[in-house]
């Protein structure tokens, strides 16, 4: 068991996205991608702050696959904040771009996260809206600010978004605990690797919320 100290810990919810979901099969459906709320829901109570982070994407972009067979493939061009090509997500003002069913209104977390607004950028964490890591979204901030110290971390998906958002609150000091039963990721074998990748950059994994109690 993993003892919490609430005032001190803080909730991110990452990318918990229609987009990701089969709720938008057109998008990037993640399997089970829906199902993630009541363990979100769950970490939370643990917790003295909840954030939530969400792709905000324009409906053109560079990085937008045409075709199914150019999903993964390098972007062409000099655009150094974009790496590969992705079919059309979370774009404003569309389903993919609302919270999965379950999770509070976004104006009940503390503070929501907003990144990948702009058509040349597309990063992947929610700690920076670039992919060099230079240009903060202010989620760092904002949880020093509140002296956090703890970061319980589930969303979407395992072996993209919340893995880069995992890394950059490790290397920013906080301890991190992320939740695998609020996960779900796009592929099992990248998943495993990000999971390793997370523990060797000071993450703990838990299974579920089961594995913390109060202090």
């Amino acid at each position: 068991m993993i003892k919490i100290v609430k005032t001190k810990t803080a909730s991110f919810d990452i990318d918990p996205q229609c987009g990701f979901t089969p709720l938008c099969p057109d998008e990037l459906p993640i399997v089970e991608g829906d199902l993630i709320a009541p363990e979100l829901n769950a970490q939370a109570k643990f917790a003295g702050y909840r954030l939530v982070s969400k792709d905000c994407h324009p409906a053109q972009a560079p990085w937008i696959a045409e075709s199914a067979d150019q999903v993964m493939t390098p972007v062409e061009g000099d655009y150094p904040n974009l790496d590969i090509k992705w079919p059309a997500h979370c774009v404003v003002g569309t389903k993919g771009n609302s919270l999965i069913p379950g999770l509070p209104n976004e104006t009940e977390y503390d503070l929501l996260v907003k990144k990948g607004e702009l058509p040349l950028k597309h990063p992947y964490g929610a700690c920076y809206q670039d992919l060099a890591e230079t240009e903060s979204t202010g989620a760092i901030e904002w949880l020093k600010q509140q002296e956090v110290e703890v970061v319980i971390v589930g969303g979407l998906a395992t072996d993209y978004c919340v893995k880069t958002s995992v890394l950059q609150l490790c290397r920013a000091g906080f301890k991190v605990i992320v939740n695998l039963a609020a996960c779900r990721g796009v592929d099992r074998e990248s998943t495993k690797i990000a999971c390793t990748t997370m523990q060797m950059a000071g993450a703990t994994l838990i299974n579920n919320s089961q594995e913390l109690e109060w202090s």
